[in-house]
């Protein structure tokens, strides 16, 4: 053991120099630093054929030239700097030569504001006098190392070769890093652009949500029927009944093949399907077809849609449909065969939805006598918070409304979600009143 850890010893004392070796000439060897020292040299370039048009170098004093050269060089920047495209052409050449960590540091917008060309400006003359700064040391130093190398004391110089190339080679590296960082502070994208940017990921992740919530309410409630309706016609083995189921559990199949494709058609985001079928979201009109699926599965459903048409923004109608759909999906999972009441009304600029059944156990059919429940199910799951639910809370958030699914005596939505609220703390006995979802969601914040 002693040996193994001079070893380690030894190693890690040999590792330290060639660490720092390596973190010393990296940088130089590194394509990033060319690729900026071209983008530097691009400056120079301008201010080199700008001094070669006016003033000129002839007869002209190193004060004249500086003086003219300069004030002629921030007039022609300051008047590119008016152009939009110039930030974005900027922005583009910045991205791709100067090889920032992310590139969104980095705007490519045109500029849109006196803010945008202020500091296009300002970012156009620091680009120029750097530039300047490296290309001329660049090509006199190269002239003047030529001469002493060529000259008759040329062996009292070459030693000196080695460290002059390392010293202008990090004054190169150091150069580019500070164009990188100027062009982060002055291309970068401003406040607005900054917020916008943050708007559009909210809202793609809220439209991811909203995807994730679609997929879950309707292969959800397509699965859930089908599994009934297959386990009832196992079950009864009545030829009639079952074709019957065989036909729902189509049709059902069918409806959520078209959820489906409407969902892909809108991750695509294309305006119609591959067949040009329109690809609308079903809205509270389409509910009949949503309950006679319920009733197929053998869970008779009483509805009061007091909704007159076309008061419901789409969006509204939309999420009401989703909302009722799930919790139709719930009834008929976990209470299967009872009774589901369906209650939706548009009350003081709010529209109420409440859907309610018997918790399995707690009533009788209507001709009296126990229910058995559809599709074999001689018992009933726990009805837990899952994903179903939340995803209602999140529609109705979203929506500036409340929602509220728990046991809670018959009413309206309103005093369905206070009743609600007031036994979540309490215990869910089966067999015990009735389950109830109820929502309220106002209908000024629904467009």
């Amino acid at each position: 053991m002693p040996k193994i850890a001079v070893l380690k010893s030894a190693v890690s004392v040999t590792a330290a120099p060639l660490s720092a070796v390596s973190g010393l000439f990296a940088p130089l060897v590194a394509g990033a630093t060319y690729a900026r020292m071209l983008h530097l040299l691009v400056g120079w370039f301008f201010a080199g054929i700008v001094l070669m048009v006016y003033p000129g170098t002839y007869h002209k004093s190193l004060g004249e030239i500086l003086m003219a050269g300069v004030s002629v060089d921030v007039v022609l920047l300051a008047l590119a700097a008016l152009i939009p495209a110039a930030r974005r052409a900027e922005g583009v050449q910045a991205r791709l030569l100067l090889v920032p960590d992310r590139e969104e540091d980095i705007a490519t917008e045109p500029s849109r504001t006196w803010a945008d060309r202020r500091r296009t400006a300002g970012w156009l003359i620091g680009r120029v006098a750097l530039g300047s700064a490296v290309g001329f040391p660049l090509v006199f130093g190269i002239t003047g190392a030529f001469d002493r190398l060529t000259g008759p004391d040329a062996l009292w110089y070459l030693p000196l070769v080695p460290l002059a190339v390392l010293g202008f080679g990090w004054f190169l590296v150091c150069a580019g890093r500070l164009q990188l960082a100027m062009a982060i502070r002055l291309l970068g994208p401003s406040p607005a652009e900054r917020l916008a940017e943050a708007e559009l990921r909210a809202e793609r992740l809220l439209e991811r949500n909203r995807l994730a919530r679609e997929l879950h309410d309707s292969i959800g409630h397509a699965l859930t029927v089908t599994v009934l309706q297959a386990g009832a016609a196992r079950e009864v083995g009545d030829r009639d009944f079952v074709a019957k189921a065989l036909e729902v559990i189509e049709e059902t199949g069918r409806q959520a093949m078209e959820d489906l494709e409407r969902t892909l058609v809108l991750l695509r985001e294309t305006p119609a399907g591959a067949n040009g079928v329109a690809t609308e979201q079903p809205g509270i009109d389409q509910l009949p077809t949503l309950f006679d699926t319920a009733r197929a599965a053998g869970s008779p459903v009483e509805a009061q849609v007091d909704v007159k048409p076309g008061i419901l923004p789409g969006v509204l109608s939309r999420e009401s449909y989703r909302i009722v759909q799930e919790g139709v999906t719930n009834a008929l999972k976990y209470a299967p065969g009872e009774p589901i009441d369906i209650r939706i009304a548009v009350r003081d600029g709010r529209l109420e939805l409440r859907c309610a059944n018997r918790l399995p156990g707690a009533g009788r059919s209507a001709t009296g006598a126990a229910r058995p429940p559809a599709g074999g199910a001689g018992r009933s799951a726990t009805r837990k918070g899952g994903k179903g639910l939340r995803g209602i809370r999140e529609r109705a958030t979203l929506l500036g409304g409340e929602a509220a699914a728990g046991p809670s005596a018959a009413g309206t939505a309103a005093e369905a979600v206070a009743g609600v609220a007031a036994a979540a703390a309490g215990p869910i006995e089966e067999g015990n009143g009735e389950w109830v979802l109820a929502v309220l969601l106002p209908l000024r914040l629904g467009s």
